[in-house]
Order: C-alpha cells, then structure tokens, then sequence
C-alpha cells in the first residue's frame, strides 16, 4: 500500500469526501516513456479519473498526464492506461464492481521505491448528501473536542 513515505505526484482528494472508501490496492500502470519523464517533472492529475473495465482488463480512464515538450514522440494527455494487477484481484474488484455496484476511484499516483509508477485505487460506494454532511458534522465535533481538551489542560 501507499505509505507515508512515498512522494505523490497526483492525490485524489475529494475521493474520500464523495465516497465511502472500503477497500484499498495498489495497482502498475502501463506507461510510455514521455509518460514517466513527464511524471517526474510534475502536473498529473486525477481528480477525473476512474477505473473501468474492458474486454477482461482494467484500464484507467481520464487521467491527464501532460505532454512532455522534449520528447521526440508524445503520449496522448487523457488517454485510457491499462492497470497491472494479479488476476486473483481484477476478478474480485471486476466483480464487486458488477455484484455490488461499487465504484474503482483512483486515490493517488506516486513512484515506490524502486520507482516504478504505481496508483492506489479504492474500492468505493458513493456517498448520499446525509453521508457527507454526518460526516463532516462527525469531523467539526472531533475538532471541537480537541480544542476543549487543549485548552482544559492548558
């Protein structure tokens, strides 16, 4: 899984608002090489972005990596990049996305240790208007309290 320790190059994070996250992986993606280069220098995005199923494969939809102005032959912004996962897991999430009608909603792109360009995807169900504002209600009382307990100890 994604670690604290690992640098972002793109973070999703209005997934966490519309969704109900209830499962995390990591997943490869298959890259050109004005892809990578252009990671590296920064600008992706992925806020989207989804991931979809096609012909037995996951591929990621909508996510813009820009173009890389020194590359002799570019890549396509917005085009679809198929996901690298074991069998094993394309069948389980191809499957709660069909069974369940769950949602695969990419929560951040960033290179591991080795670096190699790797995408945290979340296994998600869409929220209600009453989900997020309980939610956000829940989040204020957590800083509400902490505030009063600072300030009691103080």
């Amino acid at each position: 899984m994604a670690r604290s320790t690992d640098r972002y190059l793109a973070q999703n994070r209005k997934a966490r608002h519309d969704y109900l996250i209830e499962d995390t992986l990591e997943a490869g993606l298959m890259l050109a090489g004005s892809e990578v280069k252009s990671l590296r220098k920064g600008g992706a995005s992925i806020n989207e972005a989804y991931a979809a199923e096609r012909g037995g494969e996951l591929f990621l939809m909508n996510a813009n990596i820009p173009i890389y102005a020194a590359a002799r032959v570019n890549h396509e912004p917005r085009r679809a990049r198929k996901l690298l996962l074991h069998k094993k897991e394309l069948n389980k999430l191809a499957g709660a996305v069909t069974r369940d009608g769950m949602t695969l909603v990419p929560l951040g792109l960033y290179f591991n240790d080795r670096g190699i360009a790797k995408i945290a995807l979340g296994l998600a169900k869409g929220k209600r208007k009453a989900d997020k504002r309980a939610a956000e209600k829940e989040r204020d009382w957590q800083r509400q309290k902490g505030r009063i307990m600072r300030a009691r100890n103080a």
